[in-house]
């Protein structure tokens, strides 16, 4: 399974280079393929077009592909729902299952995607309201901070997320100066958070400012392996 994050498609971000990286995931060829929001810089409804041409070669699962949204998916200040539709459709068309506090199964592993935490929709009870805690399951949700929010008491696994792009700039032996969350020890990478569940933090693939340092943009790839069925006693 490869995990995209945080394309920002918009004038920051080089569509040649965001195909490239789709390019480098179709060798992986994965079986499926999680994206974890902020499709878009939104600057206006012409960034629409320019992200239906970046998507038309965004790679696909084998056998799924899913998404959800960012806080930059609804527009300025995260408060304009009908630009998180019409990227929602648009995504939609390229061939992703947006899930939007809800969840997509196959072959017996469950997707649970959660509505952006500071958009207007973001709701853990609603998105795991189906969920069976012994269910091999991967939930989605673009901002870290969504794990430590009350309503995740039914589920166990990987929680996959971005927005914090890493910190963009990192200093050596010293944490990045500015995170976009409240906690910060949710930065990049993996995390346990001891009753159950695991976060990753994609460092993602776009930025708002063309500038990184010693944070690299990340494609992630993660081998999925069967839990052997424990003997009934």
């Amino acid at each position: 399974m490869v995990q995209l994050s945080d394309l920002h498609v918009g004038p920051e971000v080089s569509d040649s280079y965001l195909r490239a990286c789709f390019d480098r995931v179709r060798e992986l060829e994965p079986q499926f393929v999680a994206i974890t929001g902020d499709w878009v810089t939104y600057r206006g409804p012409w960034q629409l077009d320019q992200l239906r041409h970046v998507l038309s070669r965004i790679p696909l699962g084998e056998i799924a592909t899913v998404g959800i949204l960012g806080n930059h998916d609804y527009g300025a200040n995260w408060s304009q729902p009908e630009v998180a539709g019409e990227i929602a459709d648009i995504v939609t068309s390229s061939g992703v299952t947006l899930l939007r506090n809800e969840r997509f199964e196959d072959r017996g592993l469950v997707f649970v995607g959660l509505d952006d935490l500071w958009g207007p929709g973001f709701d853990v009870e609603k998105a795991l309201s189906a969920h069976r805690p012994t269910t091999p399951a991967i939930a989605l949700c673009h901002n870290p901070d969504a794990v430590d929010r009350p309503g995740w008491e039914n589920f166990s696994g990987w929680i996959l997320a971005g927005h914090t792009h890493g910190g963009q700039c990192k200093p050596p032996f010293l944490a990045p100066p500015l995170l976009p969350v409240v906690n910060k020890r949710y930065t990049r990478g993996e995390f346990s958070l001891n009753d159950g569940r695991s976060l990753y933090i994609n460092r993602g693939l776009g930025h708002l400012l063309q500038v990184r340092f010693n944070v690299r943009p990340e494609i992630t790839a993660f081998t999925l392996t069967s839990r052997e069925p424990r003997p009934v006693a």
